[in-house]
């Protein structure tokens, strides 16, 4: 369902399935110039907002009803508007029979609550609860879902329902739009397939040849062998907000409205494009993050995890099919119809003109980054099929064990020092790389030194590298990824410790 505001914020319009609803406060929260204590399993009163973790099912289109672990009974779970600085309360109920671990994803939180075992976040036990307190920070589109790993069980972790958009409200906003609709995108009942990689030509950059040449050698040698290749993902149905194309209620605009669409690529395994025929996104923010250059494109492109905000000026009135490039995934249902008041023709869709993907669109014009204290060395490897069948990732050689616990941490940092990571891709998998407890600035992309953007998730194309600046200012074991769901879970996870 697509949530929207008639008026800058000031009522929250759903469009779509009615139980996509924003969570509201219980009770008036305070402000806190610094983060209170987190765990409050013992404190008396109501809590601001309560998640239930359960299996539930989710009508996706007419006859089409999938079953999967859901926030509240419903997918999206709701959205939750928080204030910048002022401290909530959340219950989360886990009414599974399984462990579960929630995660802030691009919060500035302590371990404790950060929502990763491997970072030492106490797991939330089956059939019971966990009452938190965060202070939501910084400001902008975040979003909350479940950091179980999956392995080869393809209904646990993010193959799952368990994905819900935050909005953290800054303490001033020039509201240049008239309203903001969110766009989750997700799919359901995935399956295990052998081989085939996604095109990777939207991505700005060239291939360096020391990692293709390391990383085909390496899969030579491997298919020599006899081994198959690795397993991949693939799915069976598309949504947008839970909902197949054409099986939801349309988004409805008004011509010259302004509407800042916040889009959340909530796959486990998928990089997502986005188009609206004769319209541009003018895209305003990365990860909820205010870009420094603000520029029209004709589509988004979005790594798992990756979030967009966008303003798109509602100029060509018809009825429209908002929905991916790939003719197959609109086909079994990643889209949206968005229509003009006053018209009702049959849904319309056209592929833009070729578009290349680039960060560095949006960086601060002509600036650098400021030079590193340090920097840290990374080098991402695939060993073919070595993981029963599965691929093994490795960061610097090392895969990170198969254990949902702390491991040693291979990196260590200085509180307060600014660090580089120079992050270089020997496989030709896209990976969407996320720092957990830190935002980082985008500082090479497509070889290209750039300033300004700062960001959580980063797409790192096949032998390719970029490198990206972080401050360490949050205190603790820091859990860095790639979150491709089946990366993440066969090796491709490190940690960060302070010293």
């Amino acid at each position: 369902m697509v949530i929207g505001t008639t008026s800058r914020r000031d009522f929250i319009k759903f469009v779509g399935t009615a139980s996509f609803a924003t969570t509201v406060p219980i009770h008036a929260v305070s402000s806190y110039e610094k983060p209170a204590p987190t765990l409050l399993q013992s404190v008396e009163g109501p809590a601001d907002y309560i998640l239930r973790i359960a299996a539930t099912p989710i009508e996706i289109a007419p006859k089409h009803i999938v079953s999967t672990v859901t926030y509240n009974g419903q997918f999206p779970g709701p959205l939750l508007r928080f204030k910048e600085g002022h401290t909530v309360s959340v219950e989360i109920h886990n009414e599974t029979d399984t462990p579960e671990q929630l995660h802030w994803h691009g919060q500035i939180v302590p371990v404790d609550v950060d929502g990763a075992a491997e970072e030492g976040t106490p797991f939330i036990p089956p059939r019971s609860m966990r009452r938190i307190a965060l202070t939501p920070r910084p400001s902008g589109f975040r979003f909350y879902h479940t950091h179980k790993r999956g392995g080869a069980d393809l209904h646990a972790g993010q193959y799952s329902g368990q994905v819900g958009p935050v909005y953290i409200e800054p303490a001033f906003n020039p509201g240049d739009y008239d309203r903001e609709v969110f766009l989750v995108l997700k799919e359901f009942e995935p399956s295990f397939s052998q081989g085939g990689d996604m095109a990777q030509d939207f991505l700005t950059g060239t291939k360096i040849k020391e990692l293709e040449s390391t990383g085909e050698s390496a899969m030579k040698a491997s298919l020599a062998k006899g081994l198959p290749h690795g397993y991949e993902v693939g799915y069976q149905y598309f949504t947008i907000n839970g909902r197949m194309l054409g099986h939801g209620a349309p988004v409805k605009v008004k011509q010259g409205e302004r509407v800042l669409f916040h889009v959340l690529n909530g796959s486990a395994t998928e990089i997502r494009s986005l188009a609206l025929p004769g319209h541009t996104f003018r895209v305003v923010a990365l990860d909820g993050n205010a870009v420094p250059h603000s520029m029209e494109v004709p589509v988004l492109w979005l790594g798992t995890a990756e979030r967009i905000s966008a303003i798109v000026e509602m100029n060509h009135p018809g009825v429209w099919i908002m929905g991916d490039l790939a003719d197959d995934d609109r086909h079994h249902g990643m889209g949206i119809v968005l229509e003009y008041a006053n018209r009702a023709t049959k849904p319309a869709w056209a592929a833009p003109k070729p578009f290349h993907w680039n960060y560095a669109r949006f960086a601060k014009p002509g600036a650098s980054a400021s030079a590193p204290d340090d920097t840290l060395e990374m080098i991402f490897a695939k060993d073919n099929a070595a993981e029963n069948g599965f691929n093994r990732w490795t960061i610097n050689g090392v895969a990170y064990p198969m254990l949902e616990e702390a491991a040693p941490a291979s990196f260590h940092l200085r509180q307060g020092r600014r660090y580089r990571l120079r992050m270089r891709n020997a496989s030709d998998d896209i990976h969407p790389v996320h720092l957990h407890r830190h935002s980082f600035e985008i500082t090479k992309i497509a070889g290209a030194k750039i300033a300004g953007i700062m960001k959580d998730v980063v797409m790192l194309g096949g032998y390719q590298e970029v490198e990206v600046d972080f401050i360490a200012d949050n205190p603790g074991l820091t859990l860095f990824h790639c979150h491709q769901q089946l990366h993440m879970d066969f090796g491709f996870m490190t940690l960060f410790d302070y010293v």
